[in-house]
């Protein structure tokens, strides 16, 4: 066959897929665009053979991250990367052709990306603009037919922080009706703003975490998908025989030691002093329009001349993320938060713009 693309699905045919920090690609020595840490602690994996199958779930891991976020092992289910979570609920959960997710953009893309590639239909509810909160009103009049609503709180790319009351009256609009996925991948940024005490409250919450952010370990791709025994036994059924390789489970159990989650919590607050100063420095940039207030490792900055501050950045080996083709986003990039001297390196090529 001369065109094999006319044996894909129509709804594939049509999909434009995520553009990752990678696909994107771009050559220097400051990578800004992908929220990863530029803070590393260097493990060795205790395995050396591989010749067997892994567990599923891996206990020692289910385990230890159990008792890191203080939840029975049962609540827990890991996955590769969050990004898993998010297809393995649509997997489990909506009917393609009939049933709905809500996102509200600008957020994660991956919401309703999977949900295409499913076949499951999407609701878009945009956040209400600038100030980036949940439209709730509109999300309750929309819930026919919808099985999950995907939340990033943090949110990614805006960083800002949707309230707990805010949460909490979309929990109580949603029980019976559908669940509420809160993706907390950056929590460790702001902790206090979790959801995770709710979980005992909400039958209808979900939560998904990651080891790929505060805890440097974006190479291994290991996430959680925390919510009651019931949905984590649902997401059972539809996940891969062996998602989690067994250097992958070994390493992740040694990052959520007592000794380790120390040194990710160091990390953390030295990425936010650094969020703080590299904030303080930007908005006294001639080229900048606006900062937005961010809870995470990453800030989103609105310019004057966005364009040639990004492809100039981008020539001289210093990589962000263009985030103006997203709604509301005009003239925004996203910069994640590096070591000082990146964000040195940021602040000194931007001077040049006047």
């Amino acid at each position: 066959m001369n065109d094999i693309t006319k044996l894909l699905r129509k709804n594939v045919q049509k999909l434009v897929p995520y553009q990752s920090a990678r696909r994107i690609g771009g050559h220097g020595d400051v990578w800004l665009n992908a929220n990863e840490s530029p803070l590393s602690t260097i493990f060795e994996t205790e395995k050396k053979m591989f010749n067997r199958y892994p567990e599923c779930q891996p206990k020692n891991l289910i385990k230890s991250y159990a008792r890191y976020v203080n939840l029975s092992p049962d609540q827990i289910l890991s996955t590769r990367g969050a990004d898993e979570g998010i297809e393995l609920l649509i997997k489990a959960f909506c009917e393609p052709g009939i049933d709905k997710i809500i996102y509200c953009p600008p957020t994660y893309d991956m919401y309703q990306i999977n949900a295409k590639i499913a076949g499951v239909k999407i609701e878009e509810i945009p956040t209400i603009k600038n100030t980036w909160k949940i439209d709730v009103s509109s999300i309750k009049l929309k819930l026919n037919q919808v099985k999950l609503i995907y939340i990033c709180n943090p949110n990614n790319p805006t960083g800002n922080i949707i309230s707990q009351d805010t949460l909490i009256n979309l929990l109580k609009i949603t029980s019976g009706k559908c669940l509420v996925v809160i993706d907390e991948a950056y929590i460790e940024f702001s902790p206090n703003n979790s959801m995770i005490n709710f979980l005992k409250e909400y039958s209808n919450l979900v939560i998904l975490r990651t080891l790929s952010k505060a805890f440097a370990l974006a190479g291994i791709r290991c996430g959680f998908t925390l919510s009651t025994k019931e949905v984590i036994n649902a997401l059972h059924k539809v996940i891969s025989p062996y998602p989690i390789p067994s250097p992958v489970s070994d390493i992740a159990a040694q990052a959520l030691t007592v000794d380790s989650i120390k040194l990710m919590k160091n990390r953390v607050s030295i990425l936010n002093l650094n969020r703080f100063w590299l904030v303080k420095k930007l908005k006294n940039m001639p080229c900048v329009k606006k900062v937005f207030n961010s809870h995470a490792n990453y800030v989103l900055v609105q310019f004057f001349m966005f364009d040639k501050i990004f492809k100039t950045l981008w020539n001289n080996g210093i990589i962000l993320r263009n985030q103006n083709h997203k709604i509301n986003l005009r003239e925004c990039l996203r910069i994640s938060i590096g070591s000082r001297q990146e964000c040195m390196r940021v602040i000194e090529e931007l001077k040049k713009f006047v």
